[in-house]
């Protein structure tokens, strides 16, 4: 069973000049049933903007894009009702400290009591946060903050994971949590879509890849496949080959042109006021 479908899909924005900027041009992908899917490329290549489509937070220009049988621009609810989406802009309230935000949200999604209480507990020992767990948002680390962002996506215990650069930024210890997490959520039988210019990471997890270049699928297969069909030992090397340029797809300043203004969600607790 496909989880997640992707059918030509475009996004067209305004450009300043008058004209127009195709972010993402006629990307079609299927993701199937507890399967990790890599959408590889480097800073501007449209993983951000793909990603956004498919949780339903951008409308596309055209095309369709399908999750758990639930058209996003049809029924977008459902489809909110079946993800978890990581942004690096994902919202934290500074004033609280993980477990009560992760309550909150648990409560939002219908969890109360015990139920809050459990799940609330097994994502803090499952992502290591034990130590910050009483600590407030505004004071963590980055890494702190992604791994709280993490348990924020994962509450309601969806079926599908839409990851968009997950480890970017982290220091080499939350790096490997988050890692080990998301190899541990496909086996819980998870599907997860994740995009990342960090290619070496995907290379040892993710069962299939697609390579994107301005906004296009130039490769996509499994990493032996795309090996075996460039010649190349690694990843890096046969996207290179792949789009024929010799430019890095190494880590590179972010490029914010894909992704809105950083800043707290927009649902508000009442209690934070006090705080």
């Amino acid at each position: 069973m496909h989880m997640i479908v992707a059918e030509n899909l475009v996004k067209v924005f305004p450009a300043p000049d008058g004209g127009s900027t195709r972010a993402v041009d006629g990307l079609s992908f299927r993701v199937g049933s507890g399967q990790i899917y890599g959408l590889l490329g480097p800073n501007g290549a449209g993983k951000t903007t793909t990603l956004r489509m498919l949780s339903g937070l951008m409308t596309p220009t055209s095309g369709r894009a399908v999750l758990a049988g639930h058209d996003v621009v049809d029924d977008p609810q459902a489809v909110k009702r079946m993800i978890g989406f990581l942004t690096a802009d994902t919202g934290l309230y500074q004033r609280l400290p993980p477990r009560e935000l992760l309550t909150f949200f648990a409560a939002l999604h219908g969890l109360s009591g015990s139920d809050a209480r459990r799940r609330v507990d097994h994502l803090i020992d499952w992502l290591e946060m034990g130590d910050f767990a009483e600590l407030r948002c505004g004071g963590l680390s980055t890494g702190q903050r992604q791994r709280t962002s993490i348990a924020r996506a994962l509450v309601a215990d969806p079926p599908i994971l839409i990851l968009d650069e997950p480890t970017l930024g982290l220091d080499v210890l939350s790096n490997r949590v988050i890692l080990d997490f998301i190899v541990r959520e496909r086996e819980e039988g998870k599907t997860v879509l994740l995009s990342t210019h960090y290619l070496h990471e995907a290379e040892v997890m993710c069962d299939h890849v697609g390579l994107l270049h301005n906004g296009a699928l130039v490769a996509e297969g499994t990493v032996p496949e795309l090996l075996a069909a460039t010649g190349e030992a690694h990843l890096n090397e046969a996207f290179l080959k792949v789009v024929g340029e010799s430019e890095t797809v190494l880590p590179a300043p972010e490029d914010t042109a894909e992704r809105p203004p950083a800043g707290q969600s927009d649902v508000v607790p009442p209690s934070s006021r006090d705080r």
